[in-house]
């Protein structure tokens, strides 16, 4: 911006300033995507590189800049021959050569629309539709690998549920429930949740055995923690001798719960408060974990094992996240209600079917301003306690006997600093909290 204002004082043309700012951006949103394209020369013929998506994306910017002084008609004619030339590149690729894709002439003319835009006035959105296209094209053999691991149910389910989803939004009033529940921010917030978690997901079935058992529990905590720990008591039962890698396992899908409890707080209020009070005591049970798997990393070993939780975006998770949510959002706004902050906090119970739910709930209810940020952030973080303390429950009714005594103690220290950590932080810091 001070170069311009230099440009400006001394009397330059703002035609021509406007100008050389969407030449300067189109040439660098064309180079960024041509140079991705022009990576793949070296293994197989491309028919557009770095100087076809540079020219293209400047014809867009230039027809659009012009169309005011001259006429719509050279917009419409560079499209027509945009259009043409994706088409030509679609024919030559799969009937003369005899292959397959379309990815290059349609990212010709997304960069071809993106110059457009950039001619239009806009800055931010192109750069930033760029970026991800560029992402998106760079990582081709990434998410191939991703995909070749979706069974056809997780396919199917995934389709249902945001098939679902589309229905319901439109047709839910935007007017809140109860003056508490507004339905499509519960939708949404349901939907980014079980995107997060179907991210991870991905990552838990590409990665298979190649981390070990242990480290699955980091990923499938993610996911679901309840879940994770429930699957990986079960592997403990016919395999006896896998009992501290199953236990290392148990205590990373601990930090990871931990870890997207904070992100969830963080999706449901983007300001960040209740995360932020809810940081100190969490940053203390997850240091004492970590703590603890360092002192026992040398014990484990590389399996094949491999960890088999359900698809978080099939219609049963999700919408059981969805009803749970909704159900602790009206219940800790009643209680409270009817009996304060104490009300609010039992429903921090809740955590021993879901902390994410309780704690999206809380966050909801803050923001709305039914409840305080203090209350919402100390019974977030005793719904995550309270799952924590339900974890060796599932391991004592799904696994061995020798991962129960294992894994019960150090799931208590945790439970226990974990909770003073919360009382410290609630007494030492009233002026931030309140």
């Amino acid at each position: 911006m001070q170069i311009i204002d230099i440009i400006n004082n001394i009397g330059l043309d703002p035609f021509l300033v406007t100008f050389f700012k969407k030449l300067g951006v189109s040439l660098m949103i064309g180079i960024l995507i041509g140079i991705e394209r022009e990576h793949w020369r070296t293994s197989k013929k491309i028919y557009a590189g770095v100087r076809t998506f540079t020219i293209t994306c400047l014809i867009g910017m230039l027809a659009t800049f012009m169309q005011p002084y001259v006429s719509f008609d050279i917009l419409l004619i560079t499209t027509i021959f945009m259009f043409s030339s994706c088409v030509l590149i679609i024919y030559s690729v799969n009937i003369v050569y005899g292959r397959s894709g379309l990815t290059s002439a349609i990212a010709l003319f997304f960069t071809y629309l993106l110059g457009i835009l950039v001619g239009s006035g806009m800055f931010l959105v192109p750069i930033v539709s760029a970026v991800v296209l560029t992402f998106v094209l760079i990582e081709k053999k990434p998410l191939h690998a991703l995909a070749e691991h979706l069974s056809e149910k997780d396919i199917s389910g995934a389709l249902k549920f945001l098939a679902v989803v589309f229905v319901l939004y439109p047709i839910v009033p935007a007017e809140p429930l109860y003056d508490v529940l507004n339905l499509k921010s519960a939708i949404l917030i349901v939907v980014l949740v079980s995107s997060i978690s179907f991210v991870n997901y991905l990552s838990l079935k590409k990665m298979g055995s190649k981390g070990g058992i242990a480290y699955s529990g980091l990923l499938g905590g993610l996911v679901s923690s309840e879940a994770t720990i429930v699957a990986l008591a079960n592997i403990s039962r016919r395999r006896i001798n896998l009992t501290e890698n199953i236990y290392m396992g148990s205590m990373l899908a601990v930090i990871s719960m931990l870890i997207r409890d904070i992100v969830i707080a963080i999706i449901v209020d983007t300001s960040g408060r209740t995360a932020l009070l809810m940081l100190p005591p969490f940053l203390i049970m997850g240091l004492v974990t970590v703590m603890l798997v360092l002192f026992e990393r040398q014990k484990i070993e590389v399996t094949q094992e491999t960890l088999e939780i359900g698809s978080p975006f099939a219609l049963g998770p999700a919408f059981k996240f969805g009803l749970i949510f909704a159900l602790f959002l009206l219940l800790a706004n009643t209680t409270n209600n009817f009996a304060g902050s104490i009300g609010t906090y039992a429903t921090a119970l809740g955590g021993i079917v879901s902390s994410a739910a309780v704690i999206a709930s809380v966050t909801s209810l803050a923001l709305g301003g039914n409840i305080s940020y203090q209350t919402a952030a100390e019974t977030a973080v005793m719904a995550s306690i309270i799952s924590t303390l339900t974890k060796p429950v599932f391991i004592k009714i799904t696994g061995s006997k020798e991962l129960f005594s294992r894994s019960l103690k150090p799931f208590i220290l945790i439970v226990i600093t974990g909770s003073l950590a919360l009382i410290a932080w609630s007494i030492f810091q009233p002026g931030l909290l309140r």
